[in-house]
């Protein structure tokens, strides 16, 4: 008897609420992951899409946010919705396997009881199975694959690179590749994904002449209609991160000649035209109100994991907009109905990977072993003993954040820290043992130095109100970052929706105000300025030391601001 997607999802609910888990394994688990990847073919164009993965190549937990605000005319929109709301908003029934992989509600309970999420062996099985059910299908790949794991910065992306190939990516675009210099990145385009992996990007362009660096797109054919796919590498790269890494590329956003390029690929016949994008689902919005002609994009860089397609309208029609989330937790799967040379209908889920519902491809399984045997000793060393849940992602801070800057500011004897508003690295729950890998998947980056500075209460705030502006500025063309910068030692209050250079205000240290003309001494990370490499030891080194002096992590709290001007806004639990 076989059992329908909505009756799996109403068991599954039942069962953990019973106590069940779907690690369990064996063949309930095997006849589960059957039915709740049960998608039917619909159409005669699919699509499938990853995106952020940040090199984790095994499965993994990851929490989503319980604080993700939108301002202005995003206030109360998607991707701006957070636990209860998003439910609600995409009528997930809450308690339901759907309902973890898409809030942070219950999170440790909720893991235990649906395992581990992601993993390139179960996402290999899981590509396999939704290509052979849909001929022609191209897996589509919105970038930040090559970096946030040790094994990634270790290899120089090379695991990465060739996990890509294996699990069958036809066409990728950038941003945290980049961190790997410009030789690298054309490197791999040029020799590994040579009649391979097309990268695409048509923002992408040297800075003497505008020439491209990238394909700005390519055109593939699937059951006799040709596919456009356009590539957007993130627009701010060289604020994001270090410019002297890639220091002959020009990147921003590039409206007009996104227009150009989708015309001309109307012109040469294509009857869809998708944007691969990694401007971020705000950005992306915008975008596709200003830009006709694309029937959908399928976004990254914001790690929003939306259920549905917000639809835009634009002068010329309609674009769907996607966003696939991050660390290999789900896949998108885009299946258009095309007739008359135009899409007339389409379908979309956005699957979630349970990596328990789904078995490991022995190939990739087996290349996964291999890729990470030099490295096994060095990723295994316990560090220190968990008894809290340690997390990122959110706008302000997570528990993760707070250790790292607990422990530069021990290590370094600072008043205060700052740590970058990174979206991605694993979560671990209450009782783990935290090793050097997750330690490293939280600051695996190419540029990790740690720096000390003093500096004024008055420049503190600077600082503080332009990180706040890339995330709160009401125009998404301005927001230029990931999450807020991570503050250590310091308490502040901030108002999202204030103008911009007013959104932050009571700054304390140890209960006293911030005096604007005084010197405090500021530990940091991450440095994009060309004159701070190797300013100091690597950060995981720094807080390798301190997790070894310490052996247990009590429960973390994470230092919140006091937000104002957010009461009621679904984008906070």
């Amino acid at each position: 008897m076989s059992m329908h997607r909505r009756e799996f999802l109403q068991l599954l609910a039942v069962a953990a609420a019973g106590g069940l888990a779907l690690h369990n394994g064996g063949a309930e688990a095997a006849r589960a992951g059957e039915a709740f990847y049960d998608l039917p073919r619909f159409g005669n164009v699919s699509l499938l899409h990853m995106t952020d993965c940040h090199a984790q190549l095994l499965p993994l937990r990851f929490r989503e946010p319980s604080v993700n605000l939108g301002v202005g005319a995003m206030a109360g929109q998607a991707p701006h919705l957070v636990g209860e709301h998003l439910l609600k908003r995409f009528g997930i029934p809450p308690g339901s396997a759907e309902a973890h992989a898409f809030t942070c509600l219950d999170f440790t309970e909720a893991a235990r009881n649906y395992g581990k999420v992601g993993g390139f062996a179960q996402l290999a099985t899981l590509v396999k199975r939704l290509k052979a059910s849909r001929p022609g299908a191209l897996l589509l790949d919105g970038g930040d694959t090559w970096q946030g794991s040790a094994t990634a910065l270790w290899t120089r992306a090379q695991d990465m690179v060739d996990a890509a190939k294996l699990l069958g990516v036809d066409v990728m675009t950038l941003h945290w590749e980049s961190t790997y210099g410009a030789e690298r990145v054309k490197e791999v385009e040029e020799k590994d994904f040579a009649g391979r992996i097309d990268i695409v990007a048509q923002n992408v362009r040297t800075t003497d002449f505008e020439d491209p660096v990238f394909k700005p797109y390519v055109i593939r054919e699937i059951n006799r209609v040709p596919v456009a796919i356009i590539g957007q590498a993130f627009p701010y790269t060289p604020i994001a991160n270090p410019r002297w890494l890639t220091p002959e590329w020009s990147f921003g956003i590039q409206e007009q000649s996104l227009q150009q390029a989708v015309e001309q690929a109307r012109a040469e016949g294509a009857q869809v035209v998708v944007l691969l994008s990694h401007n971020g689902m705000d950005v992306d919005l915008k975008l596709a109100s200003r830009v006709s002609g694309i029937d959908a994009i399928f976004g990254g860089h914001t790690h929003d994991g939306v259920p549905a397609p917000v639809v835009v309208a634009n002068p010329g029609g309609r674009t769907l907009v996607t966003n696939a989330g991050s660390n290999g937790k789900f896949l998108g799967v885009m299946d258009f109905e095309v007739k008359d040379g135009r899409v007339a209908d389409f379908r979309y889920r956005l699957l979630p990977v349970f990596a328990d519902l789904l078995p490991a491809d022995a190939e990739m399984a087996a290349f996964i072993q291999r890729v990470r045997a030099p490295f096994a000793g060095r990723l295994a060393e316990p560090l220190a003993h968990t008894e809290g849940l340690l997390y990122r992602r959110g706008n302000f801070n997570g528990s993760w954040d707070q250790l790292l800057l607990d422990a530069l500011m021990a290590e370094k004897e600072a008043e205060i820290a700052f740590s970058p508003g990174f979206r991605w690295g694993t979560t671990l729950l209450p009782g783990e043992t935290l090793t050097m890998e997750q330690l490293m998947d939280q600051t695996a980056i190419t540029y990790p130095w740690t720096t000390v500075t003093r500096m004024t209460g008055a420049m503190i705030k600077t600082v503080l109100e332009d990180v706040c502006d890339n995330l709160f500025n009401p125009d998404p063309y301005y927001q230029q970052g990931g999450d807020m910068v991570r503050v250590g030692g310091l308490q502040y209050a901030c108002e999202p929706g204030a103008a911009m250079g007013r959104r932050i205000s009571d700054m304390r240290l140890d209960g006293k105000p911030l005096e604007a003309d005084k010197l405090y001494t500021v530990a940091g990370w991450a440095p994009v300025a060309e004159e701070a490499r190797e300013a100091g030891e690597p950060v995981w080194e720094v807080v390798a030391r301190y997790l070894r002096g310490r052996g247990v992590v009590p429960l973390v709290t994470p230092t919140q601001p006091v937000l104002k001007g957010v009461a009621g806004n679904p984008g906070l639990i």
